[in-house]
C-alpha cells in the first residue's frame, strides 16, 4: 500500500505538470506580426458638418462567411481548400477594421455626415449594411482579394440598392505577413474609395 502511494505522487504531479502546459498553450503565444488597416484618406481635423436625421449615414459593421471571422488571414489554395497566413493575423476583426476603413474614406472623400452603428440616437438616416464576401489572399494568382456586397437602405427602408464591389491586388513577394498586410489594406482602401464615388454619385 505505501509503494502504491509512492508511485502515485510523481504519477499525479507529472500529469498535473502536462495538464497545466496543455492549459497555458490554449491561448497560443502572440504572433510576430498583428496587422491593422490604414485608410489613405480621413477627414480633416476639427471640420465641422451638419445635417439632419434623414441625411446621415450610419455605416454598419459587414457580414462575413466563417472563414473570415477569425484574426488570420485566409488562402484559398484551390476552389475546396482554405489555409492560413503563417504568423500574422488582424488587431481586431477584419470586418471591424473594414467597416472603420469605409466610414474614414467616405467620410474624407464625400459631404456625408458618417456615424458608427453605436453613435446614432433616434434615427440612423441611410444605412450601409453590407457583407464582406472575401478578405484574404487567392494563392492560385498570388493576389490579395477583397471582396464587399454592399446594401444602402433609404431613410425609413422605403429602398434598398444593392452593389458588389471587388479588388485585387499583387502580393509582392512570398505569401507571408508583411507583404499580404500591405495588399490587403492596398485592396480595400480601392474598395473604400469605390464605396465612396457611389454614394456620392
Amino acid at each position: 500500500m505505501t509503494t502504491m502511494r509512492t508511485l502515485r505522487a510523481p504519477l499525479l504531479a507529472a500529469f498535473m505538470a502536462v495538464s497545466l502546459s496543455g492549459c497555458i498553450g490554449l491561448g497560443g503565444k502572440t504572433p510576430p506580426f498583428l496587422l491593422t488597416l490604414d485608410a489613405d484618406a480621413a477627414p480633416a481635423v476639427g471640420a465641422a458638418r451638419t445635417a439632419s436625421d434623414a441625411a446621415t449615414l450610419t455605416i454598419l459593421i459587414p457580414t462575413a462567411p466563417q472563414k473570415l471571422r477569425t484574426p488570420r488571414i485566409p488562402v484559398q489554395q484551390d476552389d475546396a481548400s482554405v489555409t492560413y497566413v503563417k504568423d500574422a493575423q488582424w488587431v481586431e476583426a477584419p470586418q471591424r477594421l473594414f467597416q472603420r476603413l469605409v466610414s474614414e474614406t467616405v467620410a474624407a472623400r464625400t459631404s456625408r455626415v458618417v456615424l458608427d452603428e453605436g453613435q446614432y440616437l433616434t434615427a440612423p438616416g441611410e444605412q450601409l449594411a453590407g457583407q464582406l464576401m472575401d478578405f484574404g489572399v487567392d494563392a492560385r494568382s498570388n493576389e490579395a482579394v477583397v471582396v464587399y456586397q454592399a446594401m444602402l437602405v433609404a431613410a425609413g427602408g422605403k429602398t434598398i440598392t444593392q452593389r458588389r464591389f471587388e479588388v485585387r491586388e499583387p502580393i509582392t513577394g512570398k505569401i507571408e505577413a508583411k507583404p499580404v498586410g500591405e495588399a490587403l489594406t492596398r485592396a480595400a482602401n480601392k474598395v473604400a474609395v469605390d464605396v465612396a464615388g457611389w454614394l456620392e454619385g
